[in-house]
């Protein structure tokens, strides 16, 4: 048997510590630059920031490669039935509400004395978002470091992507509606066929003709890598954006980080060992049930990011919990590697 630890990406892994850098990088162009600012907010079309809009981009497409639409046929063949039935329950059914519900006892009731009903209002908002995509790209990351079945997350990564198509409009609408936001149903709807059909589209028929010209072989270990520095450049780049426009509200208020990742890092912990021992219990072997608590915990920030940027605005409070959701990202789902690696059966 080999023991040799798998490495995650030198990036991936010191993801945080980027984040942290450019939050502080955006704070600093966001106080040197002031008012002038406004001209890359001013950059819109259909409330759509077009230097956003590229970044994000750059940052969905290649992770929509890594997608093998293949697998699919795959679904119903024994335990990867079962894993998908429990990832389905766990991330459409129970995530979403469990994360609205903490977002709501501690933004609305928890923290009244520190802030507004407004400003919890876009907390909440921001925090729907995040529950409502499960992970499309890290997840990856993690079923490789837990030693995960890589069909079965490819399969499931798949099936979670056609479910968000059709499943994430009404249901953030829903439960954006708890929150008495007005939300522009025809904005939400296409955020999710700019950000997620399109390059998903995109990402099919790069498949199809570079898998066909050059095989599969050299699709997967040249040309995906290819686009992963372009990815986390993006994310960066976005994130000193986010941070530029959140620079005033940070200085003002230094602890607001803290109080928003307190109630999501308890969410994701909560995921995680909802869907792990669902799993146990149902006989799943370890190798599909590690991912498939994997993916619940970790979500698809980018397009949590992106949505939330659309329909608030990127110097919102709910654009700035989806960033916290990208800080405490990697840590978190790191000590859910370890855990379920010290505890495989």
């Amino acid at each position: 048997m080999n023991n040799t630890s798998k490495q995650i990406g030198f990036f991936e892994k010191y993801l945080t510590l980027w984040v942290i850098l450019c939050i502080g990088v955006g704070i600093l162009i966001g106080k040197l630059m002031g008012e002038r600012m406004e001209v890359i907010t001013s950059l819109e079309i259909h409330q759509v920031n077009i230097p956003v809009a590229i970044l994000i981009w750059l940052m969905i497409y290649p992770m929509m490669l890594q997608i093998d639409f293949s697998s699919l046929k795959n679904i119903g063949k024994g335990d990867n039935a079962k894993g998908l039935g429990l990832t389905v329950v766990v991330n459409w059914l129970i995530k979403p509400f469990t994360m609205a519900f903490f977002a709501w006892l501690f933004f609305s009731h928890l923290y009244s004395a520190w802030i507004t009903p407004e400003e919890a209002d876009q907390f909440i908002a921001g925090a729907i978002l995040l529950g409502a995509a499960p992970c499309t790209a890290m997840v990856f990351v993690w079923s490789y470091l837990s030693d995960g079945d890589p069909n079965y997350t490819l399969v499931q990564v798949s099936i979670n992507d056609l479910i968000l198509l059709i499943a994430f409009v009404p249901l953030v609408q829903f439960l954006l509606g708890i929150t008495d936001l007005t939300v522009p149903y025809g904005v939400l709807i296409t955020s999710v066929l700019v950000f997620i059909f399109i390059p998903l589209l995109a990402a099919y028929i790069t498949n199809e003709v570079v898998i066909r010209k050059r095989g599969k072989e050299w699709y997967t270990q040249s040309f995906i890598p290819w686009f992963k520095p372009y990815s986390i450049a993006a994310l960066l780049l976005t994130l000193v954006l986010l941070f530029a426009f959140q620079g005033e509200q940070i200085l003002s208020h230094p602890l607001m980080i803290i109080l928003i990742a307190i109630p999501l890092i308890i969410q994701t912990y909560f995921i995680f060992f909802l869907a792990w021992y669902s799993g146990k219990f149902m006989s799943l072997p370890y190798r599909i049930c590690a991912p498939g608590s994997m993916i619940g915990a970790s979500n698809f920030f980018e397009l949590a990011v992106a949505v939330a940027i659309v329909l608030f605005g990127i110097n919102s409070g709910a654009a700035l919990v989806t960033v916290v959701g990208v800080l405490i990202e990697v840590p978190v789902m790191l000590s859910l590697v370890q855990y379920a690696k010290k505890k495989r059966y």
